[in-house]
């Protein structure tokens, strides 16, 4: 499934092909995703539209448009998005075709149709963006994403300190392969409480999560099975995983052999000896 990188990334691509475009057709493939989508009332509403803004929250897509109406857009297990010629051959899994004023189109592709795309009408987006993502967490780049949250908010959890910043209650868009990297990165261990990171520790896996996300952007994302930009590129941080898929293998720092658990229902990669459940420095 994409993450934070991955939609940042494909967010970044699109962006120069949609902004001031205008949306002239909607086409669907009439296959239902994640949930009913009503092509009809998508295609009265953004019609004749300009498209105003295109951002990402937490793991989704925000497209906005001069009217006041919106899309927010999910990519699921194996969704994409790109942009193509009209009239170019289209794949076995477009199941939505935005065809814009330049002869392009921008197209929604999801083999396993997990995806989603929501319209919100220009009546109610803004109410309705707002109510969508009430119980979201701050961006983990935000300000409000602090280290006095972070420590506020885990003080009485035990819950594992894997699956505390995975919520997206908490934090917005971290997923697995993230929240791997950066707890190995920062020497915890991913079955620790959240309770008990210290203020120590929280500004330094903090610090470590926003340099990890930024440098997966950098990479244009991981491609672990499926995964492509918006020109159909694949992304190449996971050259650069330290833990992540490495069970069996010798960890980069100490030697030892990698672990492999399930936390929460996800694979978690660890090493025993710099990840310590008792919480000692890391080894740098």
């Amino acid at each position: 499934m994409p993450e934070l990188p991955e939609v940042e990334v494909i967010c970044q691509g699109l962006l120069p092909h949609l902004l001031n475009r205008t949306i002239v057709d909607t086409q669907c493939s009439g296959k239902q995703l994640r949930y009913p989508l009503n092509c009809q009332q998508m295609r009265a509403e953004l019609c004749g539209r300009k498209i105003t803004r295109l951002h990402r929250r937490a793991k989704y897509l925000i497209l906005a448009t001069d009217n006041g109406a919106s899309l927010i857009i999910h990519l699921g297990m194996t969704g994409n998005m790109g942009i193509f010629d009209s009239g170019s051959a289209t794949k076995k899994h477009d199941h939505v075709r935005w065809q814009l004023d330049d002869d392009k189109e921008l197209r929604f592709n999801d083999a396993r149709r997990f995806g989603a795309v929501h319209l919100l009408p220009a009546q109610t987006a803004r109410q309705a963006e707002k109510q969508f993502f009430s119980a979201t967490g701050p961006e983990p780049f935000s300000r409000s994403c602090s280290i006095a949250y972070l420590a506020g908010l885990s003080a009485q959890r035990k819950i594992a300190i894997k699956k505390f910043i995975m919520d997206s209650h908490v934090i917005a868009g971290i997923g697995n392969i993230y929240a791997n990297e950066s707890l190995f990165r920062a020497s915890i261990h991913p079955e620790r409480p959240a309770s008990s990171l210290s203020v120590k520790e929280w500004r330094r896996l903090l610090i470590i999560i926003r340099k990890t996300l930024k440098h997966a952007i950098q990479c244009g994302g991981s491609t672990i099975s499926d995964f492509v930009d918006a020109s159909g590129n694949g992304g190449y941080f996971q050259m650069n995983f330290l833990i992540y898929g490495k069970a069996g293998e010798s960890c980069p720092r100490c030697g030892k052999k990698i672990h492999k658990e399930t936390i929460g229902g996800r694979a978690s990669f660890f090493c025993p000896v710099c990840q310590s459940k008792q919480g000692k420095e890391p080894v740098i």
